[in-house]
């Protein structure tokens, strides 16, 4: 492997507020719908699905998940008219089909809000 194509774990791998679970969001499906205003925030995707791995670390317990987001994010404008979720993600913030971890918050805000993940 060459060291520019490395990608360091820890960038991959977000953390809950006492440091007993960590989360990974791998891309799924990402939706073929052109960006708006590229020139502005530049190269991104919009996502549609991810499947979230949660390790548990006092017991090495691992859960894994696909959420699709779109269903999640429609169902949540329906029960409390509003969303938090920015499905638009740059490019250069997925490694390797994996989601780098300042965005898991974001991806996983209406779910989280309708108790659908708890982190």
């Amino acid at each position: 492997m060459e060291f520019q194509n490395f990608i360091d774990e820890r960038i991959l791998v977000s953390h809950d507020a006492l440091g007993k679970k960590q989360m990974k969001i791998k891309v799924l499906e990402v939706s073929d719908e052109s960006p708006p205003s590229q020139w502005k925030f530049g190269d991104r995707v919009k996502i549609n699905k991810i499947l979230i791995t949660i390790k548990h670390l006092e017991t090495q317990e691992v859960e894994e998940g696909e959420l699709d987001i779109e269903t999640v994010e429609n169902e949540l404008i329906e029960k409390r008219h509003y969303t938090s979720t920015n499905r638009w993600v740059p490019t250069k913030d997925i490694k390797n089909g994996y989601v780098i971890n300042s965005r898991h918050t974001m991806l996983i805000s209406d779910a989280a809000a309708l108790d659908l993940i708890v982190f």
